[in-house]
């Protein structure tokens, strides 16, 4: 048969095509599968190790467990009639971040979830999700770590706001943003809060007992925008039991910090906002 070594040239090129297609935007393909059901492109673009840490599905490993969650996950998503807008994307080497916006059941409401896709090879890949629980079922759900720490030093402005976060110095937190910067909490009637003054209302709310402490896991800096996942492990004068998250923190032209919106379900000690 003559042509059955184009048709397997054909075939290969597809595949090649298909594999740095989703190399080149590893979340993209991912929430795509999520979105239609169909997991061959994660097959195809990863055949070795695939592995999902989901807040709400929790650890998947392998393909099979991963066909599970896609197929569920898709159900779920089409019951609740869910848009998805990507807000950004933040990569650097084997690592890359991608913010989204779901809206569920048709509604206005914005429910903030990020991915991380992490890969050591062409073969297998890591996805983390990190967002609030609160929007789907009403609760907050102590989310454990899913990194640990390791030799993060985030410069520059990102460095400075994690300090004064930890030390708990309000001020010091609000001098480290442009005069129209905001920070966007992952859950809450109005979660954003923009400027000076709601800047300093904010977080002098949250720090009135002392600062929180966020043990540094793993940082994918593109030099615009700083992901940091972290566990939270400390709040004022109580320790917590350590639980993931993720910040994503974007610098203005000024050098200054125009934004922070902060993935987590991480619950305040009792009593605080």
């Amino acid at each position: 048969m003559p042509w059955f070594p184009e048709f397997y040239s054909a075939v290969e090129l597809a595949r090649r095509q298909t594999r740095a297609a989703g190399l080149a935007d590893p979340v993209g393909r991912y929430f795509a599968a999520l979105n239609t059901g169909d997991i061959h492109v994660l097959e195809t673009v990863w055949p070795g190790e695939v592995v999902v840490f989901d807040p709400r599905a929790g650890e998947i490993h392998g393909h099979r467990q991963l066909r599970r969650f896609v197929r569920q996950n898709q159900e779920w998503l089409a019951e609740r009639q869910a848009r998805i807008e990507t807000i950004a994307a933040t990569r650097t080497g084997g690592r890359a971040v991608v913010e989204t916006l779901a809206r569920l059941d048709g509604q206005d409401v914005a429910w903030p979830v990020a991915v991380v896709a992490e890969s050591q090879d062409d073969f297998s890949v890591v996805f983390r999700t990190y967002c609030s629980q609160w929007p789907v079922d009403g609760r907050r759900h102590l989310r454990p770590p899913i990194l640990t720490s390791g030799p993060v030093h985030p410069g520059d402005v990102v460095g400075r706001y994690l300090d004064a976060l930890a030390a708990g110095d309000a001020d010091a937190v609000v001098n480290t943003f442009a005069p129209d910067g905001y920070v966007r909490e992952p859950m809450g009637p109005n979660p954003t809060h923009r400027g000076t003054a709601e800047l300093r209302s904010f977080f002098s709310a949250q720090l009135t007992a002392g600062g929180i402490v966020l043990q540094r896991c793993a940082v994918t800096d593109d030099g615009a925008r700083c992901a940091l996942e972290y566990n939270c492990i400390r709040w004022g004068t109580d320790d917590l039991p350590p639980q993931a998250g993720l910040a994503v923190c974007e610098r203005g032209a000024d050098g200054l910090l125009a934004a922070v919106r902060v993935y987590d379900d991480v619950q305040a000690p009792s009593g605080r906002p």
